[in-house]
């Protein structure tokens, strides 16, 4: 095994693999922000489509 960790079965350092989980938690984030955006834009409409349909 080398000092940097190549050799651990799976090819990748100790570096790399905290770049990845990095990765997967700024993607996860991505999908949320645009969820709850998606969402909210949906909750816009409603209100809208509400108080267009009440308007004296």
């Amino acid at each position: 095994m080398t000092a940097d960790g190549a050799a651990d079965g799976g090819g990748t350092t100790d570096g790399e693999r905290r770049r990845l989980e990095l990765e997967k938690k700024r993607e996860r984030y991505v999908w949320l922000y645009l969820g709850y955006f998606l969402f909210g834009i949906h909750i816009v409409a409603f209100v809208m489509i509400y108080a267009v349909k009440h308007a004296k």
